[in-house]
């Protein structure tokens, strides 16, 4: 990837809220036993988080979200180094936004324009 890509959240995504343990089996296995019973806690029936407003597209409890929620934590949860966890959090990024969204859809679109504006 490219030094000019900085990551950052877009609203209205909610691609991250998607906890389906059958589609983010490597997500629960980077978790600690305890973040795993809590994030299985909040998974829906329908797979999505039980804090994830599909209205708004966003998180009812963004400010209070749990550590494992947190997109810059994702490098220490899997182990990367610091140096990387930018690409790293954009390649999860583009992952789920994929899945969820579609890799040519609007989503996308937003997320790739905003990761190439510059640092705050």
């Amino acid at each position: 990837m490219s030094d000019q890509l900085h990551w950052r959240c877009i609203s209205g995504c909610g691609s991250c809220c998607r906890l389906d343990p059958g589609e983010r089996n490597e997500a629960l296995e980077a978790l600690s036993a305890e973040q795993q019973q809590q994030y299985l806690e909040m998974v829906g029936p329908d797979g999505w988080c039980i804090h994830y407003d599909t209205g708004s597209s966003s998180c009812r409890i963004y400010d209070d979200r749990p550590f494992f929620c947190r997109v810059n934590n994702l490098a220490g949860l899997f182990g990367v180094a610091d140096e990387e966890a930018n690409d790293f959090a954009i390649a999860c990024c583009r992952q789920q936004i994929r899945c969820e969204h579609g890799g040519r859809g609007m989503v996308m679109r937003r997320f790739e324009q905003a990761i190439r504006q510059p640092a705050p």
